[in-house]
C-alpha cells in the first residue's frame, strides 16, 4: 500500500457498516479512515478534530439527517444511504455532496468513486490556476462521463473513463502495466478494463515485439492515426 495522502472519516449509526465501509476505504492506496462516527453531533466534533479530505456519510442518523452534516462542513462529502427519492438526491447534491451511491452497493463502486477522488483532486492540485480544459476533465472525473461522449459514455464507469482519458492524454499506445501505473489500479484490472474497451471498438490494439518473448499488447484510442 502507499502512504496514505487522503484523511477520511465514516459516519453511520450502523457500527457493522461502518467497520464495511472502513475497510474498502483502506483498501484503496492512498486513502485512511481517521476515524467514525455514529451521529450527527459525533461527526461534527471529529470533522472539527481531525481535518478530514472526504467524509462519507449516511443520511438517516439518531439525531438528526446526514444531508445536514454534508451541508455544515466544508469538507468534500459521498453520501452513501438506502433513501431512493428523487428529493433525497437532489437535496445531496444541492448540500455539498459530489456523489451518492445507493446501499446496498458492491465494494467495487465506492472503491472506483474514490479512485475517482485521487483522480480529480490530482487535477485539481497539479496548479493554482484552471483553464477551462481541466475543469471540465475534473467534472467528467467526478461524474464519470466517458471519453467518448455520448450516452455510452455517461454510463462509463470512473474507472473506464480514467483509462479513456489516460490513453487520449498520452497520444500513443499504452500496454497494460503503464496505464495502471498513471492511474493507480492493478495490473489485471487495468488489463480487464481495456479487453473489454477494445472488445467494444472504443481502442485499438497493436502487438510490440521485443527481442525475445511474446509481444505485448499496447491500446490506443480507435480512429485515425
Amino acid at each position: 500500500m502507499s502512504e496514505a495522502r487522503f484523511r477520511v472519516v465514516v459516519v453511520d449509526d450502523d457500527f457493522r457498516v461502518a467497520r464495511l465501509h472502513t475497510r474498502i476505504v483502506e483498501g484503496v492506496d492512498g486513502f485512511v479512515v481517521t476515524g467514525t462516527a455514529g451521529t450527527v453531533a459525533e461527526a461534527r466534533e471529529l470533522v472539527e478534530s481531525v481535518q478530514p479530505d472526504l467524509v462519507l456519510a449516511d443520511i438517516y442518523l439518531p439525531d438528526g439527517s446526514g444531508l445536514d452534516l454534508v451541508r455544515a462542513i466544508d469538507v468534500d462529502a459521498i453520501v452513501l444511504s438506502a433513501a431512493v427519492t428523487a428529493s433525497a438526491v437532489r437535496r445531496a447534491f444541492q448540500r455539498g455532496a459530489f456523489a451518492y451511491l445507493v446501499k446496498p452497493f458492491a465494494d467495487e463502486e465506492l472503491a472506483e468513486q474514490l479512485r475517482a477522488y485521487i483522480r480529480y483532486r490530482n487535477l485539481l492540485d497539479a496548479q493554482p490556476e484552471l483553464d477551462q480544459s481541466t475543469v471540465d476533465r475534473a467534472r467528467r472525473v467526478l461524474h464519470g462521463a466517458g471519453a467518448a461522449g455520448g450516452a455510452a459514455g455517461a454510463r462509463r464507469s470512473p474507472t473506464e473513463t480514467a483509462v479513456l482519458e489516460a490513453l487520449a492524454a498520452s497520444g500513443t499506445a499504452l500496454s497494460a502495466p503503464a496505464i495502471a501505473e498513471r492511474i493507480g489500479i492493478s495490473r489485471a484490472t487495468a488489463q480487464r478494463y481495456l479487453s473489454s474497451l477494445a472488445h467494444e471498438g472504443q481502442l485499438a490494439i497493436e502487438l510490440q515485439y521485443g527481442a525475445t518473448g511474446r509481444p505485448e499488447h499496447r491500446y490506443r484510442t480507435a480512429g485515425p492515426r
